[in-house]
């Protein structure tokens, strides 16, 4: 096993900077890293960070949520296995998939979508993560849940905290401190809005939740809180940077944009390789069940160990010149790629998929397609050049663009 002076530390600013190198150098020459500050192994070659997601042999749990998320949301469907897991899935799948999604929520996202982009389709510039990125999802998760959106400043504040929060890798206690303020925060708001809903059922997600039952087990308010806790944190980050980096990647490859605006049917390659080329979230963390050998190295049961997406979606052994953004390549399966079966491994794998993967792509294939629909001659803001930031989340924190205007229809 290799020790972490080898490549550069994931908590310096040269690796915050750029950890494409780095992850390179770790796939290449340290497959297996002891990192001391976050105690904790640490694994970026493909086929390491996909065997302890599909986990076959149930060598890996996800205790690591009891610390690393429970303090922000409460106990979550993250932290369950076996058939307590299956259950609680099987509560709050259907409202991401089939019907309910289709007939229920494609109207809410087009039209969070569309309200956005009125605000600037006229002016010929917009910052597209301020503007638009960082505050459609949170919208979409509000109108879904049936909440007010007039309380959006508070929900973005709530999940900026909490993915703060999750990525306190180097454990600022300030960092801290405000990821479990924002856990008491959200719960006062939330548990009083569970129970007058219990009360009087709608048609929005938050109904569904209190009302589903599967096995004769319903959720509790606590479950409802810590999964809407979750969706919000969860759902928001990711798919505002996903966002933001599919346009920063086109935008950078302008025969690529051009080809999407022709041919909207090629968004979901877009997102697929944007998974793939500059993930939402570049690290995950499992706990070794058992003792692992892992990495041409041994894991000791009941550790942490810090699976690098980031690196593992750049691996050469299973994609050809993986540093190339391409939303041609025939080494990424686009019709499994927002399911289970996928061949990246932004959304993880096996039993924890992201159970909002399919809402995403919704999202992402309206929201691009509406962007291009009103923004004709999309370029970057003279002089840009799109940076990403982050270590555990990581996208452009600004967008701006220039585009000739269009009015509504």
């Amino acid at each position: 096993m290799s020790t972490a002076q080898q490549v550069p530390d994931i908590l310096s600013p040269e690796f915050a900077a750029d950890p494409y190198p780095a992850y390179r150098l770790m796939r290449d020459t340290a497959p297996l890293i002891w990192h001391e500050a976050t105690q904790s192994y640490v694994i970026s070659r493909y086929e390491d960070v996909e065997r302890v997601f599909r986990d076959k042999k149930a060598e890996f749990t996800t205790d690591n949520y009891d610390w690393q998320i429970e303090p922000v949301h409460g106990k979550t469907i993250l932290q369950l296995s076996g058939r307590e897991h299956a259950v609680r899935r099987a509560l709050v799948a259907p409202a991401f998939r089939g019907v309910d999604l289709q007939e229920k929520f494609l109207p809410v996202i087009e039209r969070n979508s569309r309200e956005l982009i009125d605000a600037f389709r006229s002016s010929g510039s917009a910052d597209l993560v301020n503007d638009y990125a960082t505050r459609f999802p949170v919208n979409v998760i509000a109108d879904m849940l049936g909440l007010d959106k007039a309380d959006h400043a508070r929900f973005h504040r709530w999940y900026t905290s909490v993915i703060a929060f999750l990525g306190n890798l180097s454990g600022d206690p300030e960092v801290a401190a405000a990821g479990e303020r924002t856990r008491v925060e959200f719960a006062e708001y939330m548990l009083p809005i569970i129970r007058e809903r219990r009360e009087n059922l709608g048609d929005d997600l938050l109904s569904t939740l209190c009302a589903a039952e599967v096995d004769g087990v319903r959720m509790s308010d606590e479950d409802i809180k810590a999964f809407c806790s979750l969706l919000l944190a969860a759902g928001g980050e990711t798919t505002d940077k996903a966002i933001a980096s599919i346009f920063a990647n086109l935008l950078l490859h302008p025969d690529q944009l051009a080809a999407v605006r022709a041919d909207r049917g090629l968004i979901p390659r877009a997102f697929a390789e944007t998974l793939r080329y500059s993930p939402p979230v570049h690290m995950i963390m499992r706990q070794s069940a058992t003792e692992v050998e892992l990495g041409g190295g041994t894991i000791p049961a009941g550790v942490t160990v810090t699976c690098l997406i980031g690196g593992a979606n750049r691996d050469e052994s299973r994609y050809r010149d993986p540093d190339r953004f391409d939303i041609f390549r025939d080494d990424l399966t686009t019709t499994t790629a927002f399911s289970a079966a996928a061949d990246h491994l932004a959304f993880a794998l096996g039993r924890h998929f992201c159970v909002g993967a399919l809402l995403a792509k919704a999202e992402v294939e309206i929201g691009v397609s509406q962007l291009l629909d009103a923004m004709p001659n999309m370029r970057l803001a003279d002089g840009f050049d799109p940076v990403e930031e982050g270590v555990f989340t990581r996208g452009p924190q600004r967008l701006p663009v220039r585009f000739t205007p269009v009015t509504a229809a």
